[in-house]
């Protein structure tokens, strides 16, 4: 059972799969500082006030009177719908990287695949045309 494990780990698509996790979770931090640190501020400023979305909420108990998202949550039950849209932003930021990474390697794939298109064929030299002219003469003949 072991050997077998050892078999399953070692095959090129269980480590292509652990490669693109690592990958995409250091990708991942990288696409949450853009929404928090680049994309929110500018929507706060855009909508005046300067907020974040992310402490946006309704609380769903009396007993929430916190001003944050944390604190309420300490406190009861609450809609986070401003951590929901920051998520959602954070979500359609990284399709449209990946699409247009994507669209990027499909780009130089086909550029490579134009290149190693096989070059039109020479003509063949005037003697094989010849010899291949009195071939299909003798065997009409025959």
């Amino acid at each position: 059972m072991l050997n077998e494990f050892k078999e399953f780990i070692a095959r090129g698509n269980v480590m292509d799969l652990a490669v693109g996790v690592i990958i995409g979770a250091a990708f991942s931090k990288i696409v949450d500082s853009v929404v928090n640190d680049l994309v929110m501020p500018i929507v706060g400023a855009i909508t005046g006030g300067g907020f974040d979305f992310s402490n946006y909420f309704l609380p769903l108990s009396a007993n929430v009177t916190a001003p944050t998202l944390a604190a309420a949550r300490e406190q009861g039950a609450v809609f986070a719908y401003g951590n929901f849209i920051t998520v959602l932003i954070n979500f359609l930021i990284l399709a449209w990287i990946i699409f247009l990474l994507i669209k990027l390697v499909n780009r130089a794939r086909a550029s490579v695949e134009r290149d190693k298109a096989p070059a039109p064929a020479a003509p063949p030299p005037q003697d094989i045309l010849l010899l291949s002219e009195i071939r299909d003469l003798l065997k009409q003949r025959a």
